[in-house]
């Protein structure tokens, strides 16, 4: 265990608070004698089964309600109030957001797009910017039927000091349908208030200079929540998810500007801060606390026993002990790193007669297909006569810790609390002791002479938002919705031509991976309907993005596998792209290499 520089301790919480649930709040005050016979329209961050539950309740005291979900409301919408099988085509005007991403309420409307066949849903932006999606049912028996769905916001400031836009609670009471007379105005439900009360809770306190401020910032919210799954595009609404991924990338804004760093500086090390949102209960308690790290117990709540599998059978992320245990059974100079918690960094050193490749994974923990991925390619390495490698595969055990243990409730979820290491950067940016996991790839670069690093990476593989900051994730608007495998290309000065000719070479292989062309034109079509055109190069069917830099190895080349939450047959198809991937790069350098060096 590596000391902790600044630590803060605290023998309490920093908050513990149960906060009245909005739902039953409208419910015990418009049941009132003097509410009988109005007409009340309210947006809440609410399940459906709750929803109507309330409308009934509210009915038996004579109050005409319609309660709906201010989280995705266009969605929810044809969930609770259209039915699929009589429409022939859907077409909707969204509004153009007065801030942020002009295509912020399309992205919103995402995946829409799946709901009928290919050019079934269209989207078209209005000129203004009022808070409602106009939509058009085109029905089979040839009926059109049009519908306003309105979509609440508010605008604010948010963690970062900008002003944005989004979603927020709303009521509307009246003495007729339609009418808003008596009460039209924003709430600030439940769901905003856990937030708001957790970010002041942390925000409030007069955290060290230096950094880490803390080891583990623990911030446990129960709600009601919802999960909705969506049969007909295969993703799930939830407003727990949206919720973790609200809190940790808004505190990392707020430590950001604590450290006096830049936006987005992935060299910021506030210490881990880990969210857990869980749903089902009946009111909301807000929990926010520091903890020292404790690995064995962590470790301990999330083994598993394995089965032996195949690595290509795997059809879930493997536990460290497994990925030691792989590594550790084939002949290789061994080479090792460790990290703040406690645990190893493991590398090997293949000596051949080729031209060396560093292949690496899990510098993402949430990004698991890679690692098997990374244990696959080498396993086939192994077999080539000279092949002559360096392999990391698991860059980042405490992270992958943190995945292991919030999966335990939540395996569909994201997770990018855990994405960066326990000292809460992103390891490859570490430019400063101690250095810990940063050591493994500078061992794997130096042992190997690698000039090329395939680092093999994922990202989100259904819809990443920020509800209570704009929606958009900030600094990663591109990543919120899938759009299938792609790679990013980065060379240094003078390389540009080998980098190019492998980028080609790689894509050209990889178009014959059975159903990965088919997979990418699924993705990328539903992606454009509600982001507009993808922003990157397509070859051989593979979208792609290149760039000039000075880190690293001349050649980084780093796959992007939309796999955080899948399991099964789709996790095992994710990493045997990614062992494919692999594999092309290792051999189109080859001749590039000797070509170079000749």
């Amino acid at each position: 265990m590596h000391p902790t520089h600044g630590t803060t301790t605290s023998p309490a919480p920093l908050l513990d608070v149960t906060l009245e649930r909005t739902l039953h709040a409208w419910v015990r005050r418009f049941s009132q004698s003097q509410w009988r016979g109005r007409h009340l329209e309210g947006w809440l961050f609410e399940g459906a089964a709750a929803r109507r539950q309330a409308e009934g309740q509210l009915a038996a005291a004579g109050v005409h309600a319609q309660l709906h979900s201010a989280y995705k409301p266009l969605v929810q919408h044809f969930i609770d109030h259209v039915a699929i099988a009589p429409l022939a085509a859907v077409h909707v005007h969204y509004p153009r957001a007065a801030v942020g991403e002009p295509r912020r309420f399309a992205l919103e409307a995402y995946p829409l797009g799946s709901l009928l066949p290919a050019g079934g849903v269209q989207l078209t932006s209005r000129a203004d910017e009022r808070p409602w999606y106009d939509v058009q049912l085109q029905l089979k028996d040839g009926r059109s039927v049009r519908q306003r769905v309105h979509a609440p916001n508010r605008r604010h400031t948010d963690a970062a000091g900008d002003a944005v836009l989004s979603p927020t609670g709303w009521l509307r009471v009246g003495t007729a349908p339609g009418l808003a007379d008596l009460i039209d105005e924003p709430v600030c439900t439940d769901y905003e208030q856990a937030f708001a009360q957790a970010m002041q809770a942390v925000c409030s306190q007069p955290w060290p200079q230096h950094e880490p401020y803390f080891e583990r910032l623990d911030i446990r919210i129960d709600l009601p929540g919802y999960e909705q799954p969506l049969d007909w595009a295969g993703e799930t609404i939830s407003t727990l998810e949206a919720l973790h991924e609200e809190l940790y990338f808004s505190l990392l804004e707020h430590f950001q500007q604590h450290s006096g760093r830049p936006a987005g500086d992935r060299r910021l090390q506030p210490g881990q801060i880990v969210p857990d949102v869980r749903g089902g209960a009946h009111a909301v308690r807000v929990r926010v606390a520091l903890r020292a790290f404790d690995a064995p117990a962590q470790d301990a709540l999330a083994a598993s026993a394995d089965d032996g599998q195949p690595l290509h059978l795997l059809a879930t992320a493997p536990s460290p002990a497994r990925i030691a245990r792989t590594l550790h059974a084939w002949p290789a100079e061994r080479f090792s790193a460790p990290t703040r918690q406690g645990r190893t960094v493991w590398g090997q050193y293949h000596a051949g007669s080729q031209h060396p490749v560093f292949i690496s994974a899990g510098q993402h923990a949430n990004e698991t297909s890679g690692v098997v991925g990374a244990l696959r390619a080498a396993q086939a390495l192994q077999g080539q006569p000279g092949a002559h490698f360096a392999l990391i595969a698991l860059e980042n055990p405490d992270g992958y810790a943190l995945h292991r243990e919030l999966c335990a409730h939540h395996p569909g979820h994201m997770h990018h609390a855990a994405r960066y290491t326990a000292l809460g950067d992103d390891v490859e940016y570490r430019d400063r002791e101690p250095l810990l996991e940063r050591q493994a790839r500078q061992q794997a670069l130096a042992r190997s002479g690698a000039q090329l690093h395939v680092n093999l990476h994922g990202y989100p593989a259904h819809e990443w938002t920020r509800p209570l900051s704009g929606y958009v994730p900030r600094g990663f608007g591109p990543w919120m919705l899938p759009k299938g495998f792609f790679l990013i290309l980065r060379h240094h000065a003078g390389w540009q031509q080998p980098a190019r000719e492998l980028l080609e070479a790689v894509c050209r292989r990889l178009a014959g991976v059975p159903g990965l062309a088919e997979f990418n034109a699924r993705q990328r079509a539903l992606y454009e309907l509600h982001a507009g055109p993808l922003p990157f190069e397509v070859l051989h069917g593979i979208a792609c993005m290149q760039s000039e830099t000075t880190h690293d190895a001349p050649v980084t080349l780093i796959t992007e596998f939309p796999d955080e939450t899948v399991h099964g047959a789709p996790f095992q198809f994710a990493h045997t792209v990614q062992m494919e991937a692999a594999l092309a790069a290792v051999q189109a350098w080859q001749p590039l290499m000797a070509a170079r060096q000749s």
